[in-house]
């Protein structure tokens, strides 16, 4: 294996200047082009790339952004990703993405290692731990460095940095006014995510609208374990009349559906279903499941937009802000 070789090396060899080598390398109109072929042809043979770490160093700059995903497997966390790295490498960045898989330990970690890494910025969606537990001192610590960062989706008021939100109490109400005009009276709502800030503010939107209403009633089943998650929601079906379920995540809608069918009950005519996260659940269930998109591509993309913008214009008197993406309901065969 050739030995990967240096600029001085190439220097060296060449008999000229560092400096000239690496003028020639970026065609310096100072260089003659006599010279700058002469480079060319020696870096090719020996495949040379330049120092990543010394140029950036010299520019006091990485071009690289740290990224941190709750999960993955979240089709609505990867979505959002696409649209980070989409928009990130249409402006040079390369992005580094770590999964804190819900854990507030592994989100430290990270922000730790990227951090010492010298990544440009952070794009960071909190994950379910550190949001219940409420820590937040990575981020603070972050903030007095200033380093900068933008919050997606899982958010905290606590700490002053750019974020976007999806507007997730609008969203809850137009799907739960939706079932009470397609004549739904009892609806119940399914979740795993009450604790988090985005559960609490689609629970209060859909309090918000059964509050006007005498004749519809809201019952709630919150679930601590995702093992159990089946078993839960099809003994609170068998055990309760509902004629709709709003599960707050795509997965509790799904099992919804699934364990609906199980007991014999028809869809939408006798159950209603309305899911969160326009993603494969939602068109493969059966029936496909009516979902409320929160459109994670372009909220990613716009992550990406706000960190980069705020990298490239550094202003001592930046004022933070944040965006909201709005949802929109899509319609298919779960809902009446």
């Amino acid at each position: 294996m050739r030995k990967k070789v240096t600029l001085k090396q190439l220097a060296k060899e060449l008999n000229l200047s560092i400096s000239t080598v690496s003028k020639s390398l970026k065609n310096d109109s100072e260089i003659s082009l006599k010279t700058i072929n002469r480079v060319h042809e020696l870096a090719n043979f020996y495949n040379y790339k330049p120092n990543a770490l010394a140029v950036s160093l010299k520019s006091n700059k990485t071009k690289t952004i740290g990224v941190l995903i709750p999960e993955i497997l979240n089709h609505f966390f990867a979505k959002v990703l696409f649209g980070i790295e989409q928009e990130a490498s249409k402006r040079g960045y390369k992005i580094i993405t770590c999964i804190t898989h819900e854990s507030y330990k592994k989100e430290v970690e990270y922000v730790e290692i990227l951090n010492y890494s010298s990544v440009d910025g952070f794009i960071l969606g909190l994950s379910h731990e550190t949001q219940v537990l409420n820590k937040i001192e990575h981020f603070m610590e972050l903030k007095r460095n200033q380093v900068p960062m933008v919050m997606f989706d899982r958010v905290s008021d606590e700490v002053d940095c750019d974020k976007v939100i999806v507007d997730d109490k609008d969203a809850s109400k137009t799907a739960i006014q939706y079932l009470i005009e397609t004549g739904c009276k009892n609806i119940a709502i399914i979740s795993t995510i009450f604790d988090l800030s985005v559960g609490k503010l689609r629970l209060e939107g859909a309090r918000e609208v059964i509050k006007q209403y005498d004749d519809v009633t809201l019952i709630e089943l919150p679930i601590d374990n995702i093992e159990t998650e089946e078993e839960e929601i099809e003994s609170f079906l068998k055990n309760n009349t509902i004629d709709a379920v709003l599960g707050l995540d795509e997965t509790a809608a799904a099992i919804a559906i699934n364990m609906s069918n199980k007991l014999g009950y028809k869809i939408p005519e006798e159950i209603s279903v309305i899911g969160f996260t326009d993603g494969i659940l939602s068109k493969h269930s059966y029936p496909k499941l009516s979902t409320i998109s929160q459109h994670a591509e372009d909220l990613g993309a716009r992550a990406a937009i706000m960190l980069l913008e705020r990298l490239e214009n550094k202003s001592e008197n930046y004022i933070t802000k944040t965006e909201v993406v709005k949802t929109s309901l899509i319609l298919r065969d779960s809902t009446r």
